[in-house]
């Protein structure tokens, strides 16, 4: 009897060890097919370094991303004229700048460099005064400020145009970037278009030689200075004046219009015929409903990804995160303050990122 009841509980055990080895054989089954489509499976890292004009815009769209794929990008904002000197160098996948390259950096690169338009930034200025009343600049008094021609809150010429503001009679100190940077390039584009002085004296460039002032490192380090420096004006990203509740002042436009930066308005900015590699400025635009300091920023990239090694999955994840962020990522723009791009620009970006290649074989199809 003792031996029949062991019996029956051997056969019992076996039956029950059978049965969880099969569960786990079917379960092992199902993850394998699972895995591939999981956003954690994927593993792949794209490494990106330039622009702190778009890094909050940027910071949103790669951690949706992420969400959405698995794929993780990691972006360093550390100014626009490094990340073109690292994708020059090929430490990154891409590099994100405010300011195209020029025909004298292509020539130095490596290979051939694709301009990629993510979204429309608009470069503000900021200041520091008693209650943030709302100022107006004409061209010339932004050119007159930053050469340090105007030095007092209190001059007339500011008082004409801003009538209706008690312009307090305190010095102005002048704040500018001190790093290489695209947002440099922008607002120095744009007055070197409208004052013949300052093209012949400053000219326009990622980095200049100043006048006066006093520099900052980063978007972040010169609106952290305006705001601790009573009298102080500088220029900065829109959404790094609004995260920071500063004010911003209306520009009259080509068309004569005082225009107020927003996400409408910078995107109105590139309402011009575009070239087909996009590489164009849009300040001073002719569109008449345009913030005059706008412009695109752009993510740089090699036409040709078999280099140093790259492997073809890494590619194809590249060109599918130029495609997502030209396309449904657009949504994320207007939300943080930035222009999403018009057709036309989407147009022109889904030829260029068409136009990748991995050994000569073209990765979008």
């Amino acid at each position: 009897m003792v031996v029949t009841l062991r019996a029956r509980k051997l056969r019992r055990g076996g039956r029950i060890r059978w049965a969880m080895k099969s569960i786990f054989a079917v379960l092992s089954v199902i993850i394998s097919l699972l895995l591939p489509s999981l956003p954690w499976a994927r593993g792949v890292e794209l490494l990106g370094a330039g622009a702190t004009f778009p890094y909050p815009l940027y910071s949103k769209m790669f951690y949706e991303y992420w969400q959405l794929t698995g794929v993780k990008v990691n972006y360093q904002a550390i100014g626009s004229g490094g990340g073109i000197r690292q994708l020059v160098n090929m430490t990154v996948d891409f590099g994100g700048s405010d300011a195209f390259m020029s025909d004298e950096e292509f020539a130095k690169a490596p290979a051939k460099i694709l301009h990629i338009p993510t979204c429309l930034g608009a470069v503000v200025l900021s200041y520091n005064l008693p209650g943030d009343p709302k100022l107006k600049f004409t061209p010339e008094l932004v050119a007159s400020i930053f050469l340090g021609k105007i030095a007092r809150w209190s001059d007339e010429k500011i008082a004409k145009v801003n009538p209706e503001v008690n312009l307090p009679n305190i010095p102005i100190a002048v704040v500018h970037r001190s790093d290489g940077s695209g947002t440099t390039f922008v607002f120095t584009d744009y007055v070197s278009k409208v004052n013949p002085e300052w093209k012949s004296k400053v000219g326009r460039g990622k980095a200049v030689n100043w006048p006066v002032g006093l520099g900052a490192k980063g978007n972040p380090g010169v609106a952290g200075l305006i705001k601790q420096l009573p009298g102080a004006i500088g220029y900065i990203e829109l959404v790094y004046a609004l995260q920071n509740r500063m004010p911003v002042a209306s520009i009259r436009n080509k068309k004569a219009r005082f225009v107020q930066p927003g996400a409408a308005s910078t995107r109105s900015a590139a309402d011009i015929p575009l070239p087909g590699d996009t590489r164009i400025s849009l300040t001073d635009t002719d569109a008449p409903e345009g913030y005059p300091i706008s412009s695109f920023t752009w993510l740089l990239v090699y036409q040709e990804q078999a280099y140093k090694k790259r492997s073809m999955e890494k590619a194809r994840e590249l060109v599918k995160l130029l495609w997502w962020m030209t396309h449904e990522a657009q949504r994320y723009a207007g939300e943080l303050h930035y222009g999403g791009l018009p057709e036309e620009a989407v147009e022109k970006a889904e030829k260029v990122v068409r136009s990748i290649t991995y050994n000569g074989t073209l990765i979008h199809k």
